[in-house]
């Protein structure tokens, strides 16, 4: 009977550090993957708060216009007691 011959050191270490490729391989691919999701939670944050601003916007318009009637109608109301005698 033939002892099988000893393994080549140069294969193992490769072995091994195919091994340790592709665990960090793994690592990076998590990170990304956690990157993406929190991108992704950013973008629907942004959405979100630009949403709110766009609908505080649309409520705030008329307040220019009406303060500016208020003043008119003082003005005229003014006016109006100084002319009565």
């Amino acid at each position: 009977m033939t002892q099988p011959p000893p393994p080549d050191p140069v294969a193992v270490e490769l072995e091994k550090l195919r091994g340790t490729m592709a665990e960090g391989f793994a690592r990076v691919d998590g990170a990304l993957a956690l990157l993406v999701q929190r991108g992704d939670q950013t973008d629907r944050a942004l959405a979100d708060l630009d949403n709110r601003v766009d609908a505080l916007e649309r409520g705030r318009w008329p307040l220019p216009s009406l303060a500016a009637a208020v003043g008119v109608i003082g003005l005229a109301l003014s006016l109006w007691q100084l002319a009565r005698p």
